[in-house]
């Protein structure tokens, strides 16, 4: 089940010390098991690790891992984020996640590249090998002004290059679909991959969600909220929730998934070993 064309990709951040580099090198041995496409990692707001993600990147290509970098343009020149694009493709990076990215709190930025500006400078000036995934939003961006004008976002993005979407973590299958329908009558017809979020910590998730509009149905957020001071009792409840998310998403022909790991490894193995997917 899932075959050797099912995408199958993990998310990390940067570490910030020693110890939390040991525990992502731990991770990344455990998910390596599971024959991904790629580790991605990454770049914070406003590129706020941009040297922490390019050496983590390095590092982790040095333990022999795929990895790839998420970049953002922010207000930098052009010339420097062409200097940051070129120094990760001389590590050998054959993928990158492409975003328009987030202000760092507090800036008062006059200039914000969107991510179409990015694709396209990457195609035409720098590489037309590489594989370029973008950000797509089953239940749009929160600074989209409507859905309609989302997908335009979203087609100015595949327009300028970019080879499949990633989208936004959702616990809601119908939300994804609904998209996947209303994108391919836009015109938009390359693959959009689920994004998972596992669940680890409720005042966490409900933060996040809260940040990036992903909707918790009402059901998860009661279930959550009430193991929510029993880790192990929410980690299962967790993983229950999240197995049968990507049961549905894989009957309904998602092309693969993107997990967002938050480092750790134990969690998304359970979920992947319910699955039983097949790579």
């Amino acid at each position: 089940m899932g075959g050797a064309d099912f995408h199958l990709s993990f998310e990390f951040f940067p570490p910030s010390s020693s110890d939390g580099w040991k525990q992502l090198l731990r991770t990344a041995r455990r998910l390596q098991d599971e024959k991904p496409d790629f580790f991605s990692v990454t770049y914070g707001a406003g590129g706020s690790t941009k040297s922490r993600t390019f050496q983590t990147v390095k590092d982790l290509r040095s333990q022999g891992f795929n990895v790839n970098p998420h970049l953002s343009w922010g207000d930098v020149s052009r010339e420097e984020i062409s200097s940051t694009v070129q120094s990760f493709l001389e590590l050998g990076v054959d993928g990158m996640v492409v975003l328009r990215g987030d202000s760092p709190l507090g800036s008062m930025r006059s200039v914000m590249h969107n991510a179409s500006e990015l694709v396209q400078l990457i195609r035409n000036d720098l590489s037309k090998e590489l594989k370029i995934f973008v950000a797509a939003y089953p239940e749009m961006h929160p600074d989209a002004p409507n859905p309609s004008k989302d997908l335009h976002f979203l087609l100015e993005k595949v327009q300028a290059g970019a080879n499949a979407c990633i989208t936004q973590y959702f616990y809601n299958a119908d939300a994804y679909l609904n998209f996947v329908d209303r994108c391919t009558n836009f015109g938009i017809s390359v693959p959009i991959i689920p994004g998972i979020m596992p669940i680890y910590n409720y005042d966490q998730l409900v933060r996040f969600s809260q940040n990036c509009g992903a909707e918790i149905p009402r059901w998860i957020e009661r279930g959550m909220h009430e193991y929510r001071t029993d880790k192990n009792a929410l980690e299962e409840f967790g993983i229950d929730v999240v197995t049968q998310l990507c049961e549905r998403l894989r009957s309904e022909g998602a092309p693969g998934f993107h997990v967002y790991s938050l480092n750790r490894a134990l969690i998304p193995k359970r979920i992947l070993r319910n699955l039983d997917l097949q790579r």
